[in-house]
Formats: structure tokens, sequence, C-alpha cells
């Protein structure tokens, strides 16, 4: 018998087993590749909404934990993971300067954003009002860190490469079994995938898709992430990630000339050269009616839970949120309202 079955290896997947690894608990975990969300993302922790100047929910302590995590899994994986890169605001007008000063005074806030106004000095950017910075960011090589994990995973001989099929799943009163492997407690960290899952499909996951380009362009030496319409995440040698698009109705992971054609343009309105498109992916965010993710444990079987609602900040939240779960699963502390899938237990008619 196995501590933990782990279904999916995304972000959440990765951080509730590496959780797992630190305690010594025994897991065994099955990924069939089908979700893709966690490998074609920015990568990007930035305390900050820069849409409305205003602070990710308990950003603090979401950082707190994610840079040592992230700083833990380069020495073990021996990769580079954590790249520190400042997050630049291009302003649009006087008013939008303002309205940045104003955020700065704010509670949750003025840790995150710097007071000066940074002029631009770039030939190949049109940003007459300049930037506002934000403090403690960076990018997470999202892409590298699921190959190093997966890998390490084959290595430890602790890694299914296969669909999990709920249909086979037996529940026993202190266990689950599946296909002759029996375990204490079965995690579903399995994203967009939630939706076909009988015990949790009942919760708000809509999945919103999202398309990324990565793009060469030549001699613009950037050596920030710039925000404005679009981001743009210097990768070295001129190369960046331009994203995101946000699709409500299309489910697939299939790449659009639509959502190539929109990135292009929002970049066309603030830069000065034209970009070569070198690849674009798609994937399908895990995101939630309420912006928080779906932590907790299935209210009519204790040994079932979820990890899972990480939307566009995975990154950033993936560690913290596992670490509750673990503390709830292992140790009885209570996770925060505020994420426990209980907010929509209401909700919940059983099969």
């Amino acid at each position: 018998m196995v501590d933990y079955i782990v279904v999916g290896l995304g972000l959440a997947g990765i951080s509730f087993c590496e959780t797992l690894r630190k305690h010594r608990k025994t897991f065994l975990v099955f990924d069939d590749v089908s979700q893709q969300a966690s490998q074609v993302a920015g990568g990007l922790y930035n305390p900050v909404i820069l849409k409305r100047f205003s602070p990710v929910w308990m950003a603090q302590q979401q950082l707190e934990e994610a840079l040592p995590f992230y700083a833990e899994l380069e020495t073990l994986l021996n990769v580079k993971l954590d790249h520190k890169l400042p997050v630049l605001r291009r302003f649009v007008s006087v008013e939008e300067q303002n309205l940045w000063f104003e955020a700065t005074d704010k509670p949750g806030l003025s840790a995150f954003l710097s007071t000066k106004v940074l002029s631009n000095g770039n030939s190949l950017i049109d940003a007459p009002f300049g930037f506002g910075e934000v403090l403690h960011t960076g990018r997470i090589d999202t892409r590298t860190l699921y190959q190093a994990y997966r890998n390490f995973l084959v290595t430890e001989q602790i890694l299914m490469e296969e669909s999990f099929d709920c249909a086979q799943l037996s529940i026993i009163d202190n266990s689950v079994e599946y296909k002759g492997i029996a375990a204490k407690n079965l995690v579903f960290c399995n994203g967009f995938g939630l939706k076909t899952n009988p015990f949790f499909g009942y919760l708000p996951l809509n999945g919103t898709k999202g398309e990324l380009l990565r793009v060469k362009i030549e001699g613009l030496r950037l050596e920030a992430v710039l925000k404005s319409s679009v981001f743009l995440i210097p990768l070295g040698d001129d190369e960046y990630y331009l994203g995101a698009t946000y699709e409500w109705h299309d489910k697939t992971n299939t790449v659009t000339k639509k959502a190539k054609e929109e990135l292009l343009s929002k970049l066309a309105t603030f830069l000065k050269s034209t970009p070569v498109v070198l690849a674009q992916e798609a994937g399908i965010r895990p995101t939630v009616t309420d912006r928080r993710p779906l932590v907790g444990t299935h209210p009519l079987h204790n040994n079932i839970h979820l990890l899972n609602g990480l939307g566009s900040r995975g990154v950033m939240i993936a560690p913290f949120a596992a670490k509750r779960l673990y503390d709830s699963i292992e140790n009885g502390i209570a996770i925060p309202a505020e994420m426990n899938i209980q907010r929509f237990v209401a909700k919940y008619r059983p099969a």
C-alpha cells in the first residue's frame, strides 16, 4: 500500500508530490499528458493584478512559500527554474500614472510597487508615459520543471504514464484501490480534466483557453517583462513569450489563427518592429467562477481529495495550496474558507 495516489502532473500535481516527498510519504502518480496548461504558460510570478492595480489574493504568503519551494526543486532536479525579472507596466496616459501612485499607498501593494516612474529608453518601444515597476517578480520555467520532474518520477519508478479510469476505482473505509494498487488517499490534480470527474464534476470549474506565441524580435534587448495590452517575457537571445489570450468557449488545445492575429495586433500598438513567430501553443487554464482555487476533501468520501482551479497564477499559488491540502489531510488543519471546496458543497448532488 502507498500513502497516496496522485492524478495529474501539472503545477498542482508537482507541488503536492513534492510536499509528500518532503514529508516522506509514499505515492504513485498517474498522468496522461492530456492537460497542458502548466506547460503552455508564461510562468510569471507577479503579486499585482496590473489591469486594476490591485493585490493578488494572499500574495505575500504565496511568495513566501513559492520561492523557497522552487529553489529546493532546482537543487533536487539540478536545473535552473527561477529567473528573477522585473515587471514593467506600460502607462498609456498621465491619468494611469496617477492611479499607479495612488495604488502604491494601498495596503498590500506598497511592498510591491515602485514609487518611481521609469522613462523609456528603448527605441523599439512606444511608451511616452513611461513604466511602473513591480517588485519581487520573476519567471518559473514551467516547461523545464515539468520535464525534469517527470524524469525524476520515472527514475523513482513512481509514474504511471496512462489515464486514470475512475470506473475501476474501489472505495474502502480507510483506503482506495485501483487496478490492484491500494492507497490511503487519492488526490485529483488534473486541471480541466476535472470536468469529467464523477466525484468533483459538480464544482464550477469553467476552463479558459489561453494561447501563447514564442517570437523573436531582433534588437529589442528587453531585460524585463513588459506588460501592456499583452505581456512580453524575455527568454534570452531576443526571444520572447507573447501572451496571452483568454477564450471562454473553445475548450480544445488546438492553436488558432484568430489568437495569433489578436496577439500580434496588440503587440503592434507599442512595438516599433516586426516580430518573427517561432511557435504557438494552447492550453486550458483551470479557472473558477470566484477566482479562487478548489482545495479540499470530498463531502462523502474522506480519502478522496482535490487540488485544482489554480487559474492563471498557478506558479504562485500551487505550493501554497498544496501545503494547505496536505495539512488538512494529515494534521486536521482547516483549509482557508476562500479556497475550500466546502464553499460549493450546498450545490453537491450525489450520483
